[in-house]
């Protein structure tokens, strides 16, 4: 991890600016966990750990407020959370920023926000969970359902909870069981058709304030663990690709491809190209209304190796060269420096 002295660079940790957006580091995000996320990556220790970083770099800066914390306390953050007195401070932290404290009670207390600012609550206590069907090597601290990766920064009634489902929990919808550390379980339930970033909130089912003894409120965001098959668009459409043979893209073809809800009958035309996307409409995933997206299938021309082709094979396809008559490399001849 990205460290100084104790200190975790989180930016240095997503590989982003200091100055990125909050879209910018949501789509980093995205694109790394889903490159070391355990499912993609078995038995490999490094890929995990590193999951774990880029999740806890993010439950950090995709909170505005404790982003800002972090941005202006620096390694200070860190400290606070081990609940140590601050060191001497380094060069980029002003004597002037800490002397304006009465002491170091009323420094936690503004860092933290531990009792808010003008009546404004606190961060958001943050925890991330995962479908044992979608993160099956992680360690479970309860049962059954989910698994508790991080527990919480800040004692705050409020609650953010991320769910990492299947795509099979996320298209049928599905019924968990979660835990809060130091609650009782409750079950909860995902609507079918939840897409990355689907937020549900659920009243009064957060941490207990310890001051007032109320429980806050429980905030859900949805994110899907990678499919070997399929994925989703930013149009919710449901993606693949299939390969096909070089006769059949010159001729044509058909054949059955899986969907969400079974399989239907793929018509490949005559003289595709690798790399077109053909659509088979409302075979996608479920829309809050009830419908269906497209189903986008992207196709991939393989061709065999030499050493996989027949006798036959290999004399029809120099009967092909022999008698083709277009030439695949006469626009080369028009250019030039």
């Amino acid at each position: 991890m990205a460290t100084t002295q104790g200190f975790k660079d989180y930016y240095g940790i997503l590989g982003v600016d200091k100055a990125a957006s909050q879209e910018d580091i949501k789509k980093t995000y995205r694109k790394l966990a889903r490159k070391f996320h355990p499912d993609l990556n078995p038995n490999d220790s490094a890929a995990e750990e590193k999951f774990k970083e880029i999740n806890e770099a993010y439950e950090v800066l995709s909170d505005p407020e404790n982003r800002r914390k972090y941005d202006r306390y620096g390694q200070y953050w860190h400290q606070v959370e081990e609940g140590a007195a601050p060191p001497t401070p380094e060069p980029g932290f002003e004597e002037s920023e800490f002397s304006r404290y009465g002491g170091f009670e009323d420094f936690i207390n503004e860092l933290l926000n531990r009792y808010g600012s003008a009546g404004r609550p606190g961060p958001r206590t943050a925890y991330r969970y995962y479908s044992t069907a979608a993160a099956p090597d992680l360690e479970s601290d309860f049962d059954p359902g989910y698994r508790s990766v991080y527990h919480s920064y800040a004692p705050q009634p409020d609650t953010e909870a991320a769910f990492v489902l299947t795509l099979a929990e996320a298209f049928h919808g599905v019924t968990k069981e979660l835990a809060l550390e130091g609650e009782k379980p409750f079950k909860v339930r995902i609507p079918a058709g939840a897409k990355p970033g689907s937020r549900i909130r659920i009243q009064g089912q957060g941490r207990t304030n310890p001051i007032t003894q109320k429980r806050g409120d429980l905030y859900l965001t949805i994110d899907l663990a990678p499919h070997p098959f399929f994925a989703l668009d930013d149009q919710q459409n449901l993606t693949c690709t299939v390969s096909i043979t070089p006769d059949e893209a010159v001729l044509g073809t058909e054949f059955r491809i899986p969907t969400p809800e079974g399989g239907v009958m793929l018509k490949v035309p005559a003289g595709i190209n690798s790399g077109q996307t053909l659509r088979l409409r409302h075979q996608g995933w479920k829309t809050p209304k009830g419908d269906r997206t497209d189903l986008l299938v992207t196709i991939k021309v393989i061709t065999p190796k030499a050493d996989q082709l027949s006798a036959a094979e290999r004399a029809s396809y120099e009967t092909i060269r022999a008698n083709r008559t277009m030439n695949p490399h006469a626009d080369l001849e028009a250019y030039s420096l």
